[in-house]
């Protein structure tokens, strides 16, 4: 698919989303309609991410006006009940910063840096951890951060305070010992003693249990390794990175795509994860980027696993239905949201077509 052609349609969908939201924060769509969620909710960023990529391809003024007030609406969960977490970084990468990126605006920059100040708070120094979701789970880590450590590394550039480096780099060491590993596969969630740091225990999360291989985490992995990597030049954090790449693509499904647990009983009879796979085709771009001597193998290895996503996963073109990608699963275990459009995998099909066309401005 030409760039003409999928920009067009993609355009088409995303004005008419825009012009039928009525206040939704798109989350996962059933029957080509996305259901909403808070605005507190981990995946509030994903669609104004969308609108900032469309600005940044065509430059239209339609999308960055559509953009340009997220930011600021989720800036005012910090100032009421909120379930802000973890995931601020992506909540905000792809709103404040981004925008500050794109436009100058400081009042972006300083919405960034606000979010990198409340994850880093986050930070347990007893085990090396950021502190995964509320309530009674002070103990857990996830894989998921992995990806928001760009937020605490941006912060670091933009501010010149290490301290936000010292404590992305932390937790990703963490991630390289206790989440990947030694044959590249990759758990959700690990629990800490808290108050001494000590490993408990694996556990499944949204994975089929603690000793599987949850495959949009394997994804967050790739890509979240991929990027510390750009930020520190560790070659430790580039070789997990392609080793959780290596076991992500040996173990795909004759389709060519992720079952949405590598692991899982039966897994022929168990529904894909569109979104892993959209994940990783940007992971994959980033590592073609990061190392020289196998570029060609991991832009190859994304082309291919794009036109798979195209192949089996693209949703009917009418400008109606909202989504851009079928056969996502969100939460297998708790039987939510399986086999539906999701928002983040709407978001890194589009990410992972914009930088194949020129895309050089980093979100994650």
């Amino acid at each position: 698919m030409g760039k003409q052609e999928w920009m067009c349609g993609i355009r088409k969908k995303m004005e008419y989303l825009q012009e039928h939201l009525d206040g939704r924060v798109p989350w996962y769509a059933e029957n080509g309609r996305y259901i909403s969620c808070r605005e507190d909710f981990w995946v509030s960023g994903f669609w104004p991410g969308m609108l900032w990529i469309m600005y940044g391809m065509t430059g239209l003024e339609y999308f960055k006006d559509a953009a340009w007030q997220w930011d600021m609406r989720l800036e005012a969960c910090f100032v009421r009940d909120n379930n802000l977490h973890h995931d601020v970084g992506f909540q905000f990468l792809p709103t404040a910063v981004i925008k500050y990126k794109l436009t100058g605006d400081e009042q972006a920059r300083r919405r960034g840096l606000l979010a990198a100040g409340f994850l880093a708070g986050r930070f347990n120094p007893a085990g090396n951890f950021i502190r995964a979701w509320n309530q009674d789970k002070t103990g857990w880590a996830i894989i998921d951060s992995a990806m928001n450590l760009s937020l605490l590394f941006w912060a670091a550039e933009e501010t010149g305070d290490p301290r936000f480096a010292h404590i992305a780099r932390a937790h990703a060491q963490t991630v390289l010992t206790e989440f990947i590993r030694p044959d590249g596969s990759v758990c959700h969630v690990v629990s800490f003693d808290p108050f001494g740091g000590k490993k408990i225990e694996a556990l499944g999360g949204q994975g089929y249990d603690g000793n599987s291989a949850w495959s949009r985490g394997q994804a967050w992995a790739i890509y979240g390794m991929a990027n510390t990597w750009r930020y520190t030049k560790e070659r430790s954090f580039l070789e997990a990175a392609e080793k959780a790449a290596g076991y992500f693509l040996e173990n795909l499904e004759k389709s060519g795509l992720p079952c949405w647990d590598f692991r899982a009983p039966d897994r022929e009879r168990e529904p894909l994860d569109s979104s892993a796979a959209a994940i990783a085709v940007c992971g994959l771009l980033e590592l073609a980027e990061a190392d020289s001597a196998k570029g060609n193998f991991y832009r190859e290895a994304a082309g291919k696993l794009l036109g798979n996503l195209e192949l089996h996963c693209a949703a009917p073109k009418e400008i109606s239905w909202e989504g851009l990608l079928l056969h996502g699963t969100g939460h297998r275990p708790a039987g939510e949201q399986v086999d539906v459009s999701l928002i983040y995998g709407d978001y890194f099909y589009l990410e992972a077509l914009a930088r194949l066309e020129g895309w050089d401005f980093k979100i994650f």
